[in-house]
This record gives C-alpha cells, structure tokens and sequence, in this order.
C-alpha cells in the first residue's frame, strides 16, 4: 500500500487493513481473519463508519462493568493483537487485570508470534500512555499453558487459564464468536463484546455488546475506564440497545 494522506475519508480504514496485511505475512492471523475483518466493514458502512450513541451508551456500561468487577479479564485474538493491541493494554493497566490471548486456529507458532507480539507492544503501549508504563509493563500476558477448559464448549478455544478467563467475573471479548461467548455467558460470566454485526449470535448472546468498529472504539472505553464506574448507568437492556443500533443503521438508506 502507497503513502496514504491522513486527509483520504477513509484514512482510517485503510491503516487497519495495512496492519492486518502486515500481521497475516507475520503469522499472527488465521487465514479466515481478512474475511471476518472485511464483513465488519460492510456493516461499518451503515453506521456511516462513526460511534453512534447507542455504542457509546454500550461503552459506558461495559466500562462501568468492568471496573466495578473483581477479576476482570480481556481475552485477545489475532485481529485485535494487530489492530488494538497497545490499547488494549493500557485498558488492561488502568483495570489491572490480565489479558488472554484465545484462539480457534491455534498453532504453537501462531501462540508465539502473538504472545511475542504482545511482548513488543507493551513498550509501543508505555510510551503511548506513559502515566501507565508501570502498571503496563506489570500485566500477565496468559494463554501459553491452559489449565482450565470453558464448560460445554467444543474447539480450540474452550482451553483457558484458571487464573484469566476461567475465574473472571467479567470479561471484555472483541470480535468474538458465537458458541464461546454463550458459554461464557451460561457459566455466569459478564460478557462484554465488540461486534459490529448487530445480528451476529455473538452480539444477541452478550450481556453488554458494543456495536462499533474496535479502532475507534478502545480509545473511547479506555477514557470511560480512567473515570471509573458510572453510577448513573442502571437497568441495562441489551437488546433494546441493538434495536437502535439497527434502526441507526437503516437511517443511511433513507
């Protein structure tokens, strides 16, 4: 990809396929990742690629959710390592908790290349958020050694760390899938997901779903951490907040 202007409309877009292409040719996507990125896209055309405010209502309370837990944890694929990987940690510094790299395509090589990944974006995260560095560099990176499987869960991705996703309480999961966030959720787990499909199996099983694009997302949760639990947020329905995210989304045809 040429030099793009930061001054193109779809500036944004463009640097996020930049970095996955890139991260593909480093061996931290499965070869599924451009496609699942690529549907995202379609839906993010309807919300006319901005955070409307049925997200950022979702915003608030997955960071109200999170903040007032008592293990919270952030679970990581290949995607959200290459596209929101310094951000994520310095949502995971501000909350203390640990992140969890989970796969479904999970190859000893693939682990290593994220988890090395995560390694190096912890310096790039330090000297984003340099008010954070300490506590940064003091997050348990998990997934290497699994010792604990999710309930009812077929795949890959049923195998976690006790001390992550198995005893969170709530659980922030960009970009998930479907039967792992059900499982979650009937293991009594807060789960708290970005998704930017609002008819996915994901996004209608969660207890909080963000329907935005994750770039433009995290910094906005990570802002909403730093002020700490919102006490005015109460009587959370998830599905009526899809439901105008729907009706958003059917705005741009009229």
């Amino acid at each position: 990809m040429g030099e793009v202007p930061e001054s193109h409309p779809r500036f944004a877009s463009l640097m996020a396929r930049k970095k996955l292409t890139e991260a593909a040719a480093a061996g931290l996507l499965a070869d599924s990742a451009l496609i699942a990125h690529g549907r995202g896209e379609a839906f993010d055309y309807l919300l006319q690629e901005r955070t409307c405010d049925a997200a950022r209502q979702a915003i608030r309370v997955c960071a109200t959710s999170l903040a007032s837990a008592k293990n919270p944890v952030i679970s990581v694929n290949g995607n959200t390592v290459a596209l929101a990987g310094p951000e994520l940690l310095a949502c995971a510094a501000v909350l203390e908790c640990p992140i969890e790299v989970n796969i479904y395509y999970r190859t000893p090589e693939r682990m290593a290349a994220l988890l090395n990944k995560l390694a190096e974006q912890k310096i790039e995260a330090g000297q984003k958020y340099p008010d954070l560095v300490t506590k940064i560099e003091a997050i348990n990176i998990l997934g290497d050694a699994p010792d604990a499987r999710i309930p009812n869960l077929e795949g890959p991705r049923a195998n976690c760390h006790h001390d992550g996703i198995f005893s969170s309480d709530v659980i922030l999961v960009p970009l998930e899938d479907g039967d792992r966030c059900e499982a979650l959720v009937a293991m009594g787990k807060t789960v708290c997901v970005i998704d930017l499909n609002p008819l996915s199996r994901t996004a209608k099983m969660a207890s909080v779903t963000i329907v935005d694009e994750l770039t433009r997302c995290i910094p906005i949760l990570l802002d909403q951490l730093r002020k700490g639990v919102d006490s005015s947020i109460s009587n959370w329905d998830n599905q009526s907040n899809l439901k105008q995210v729907m009706a958003e989304m059917l705005r741009v045809l009229d």
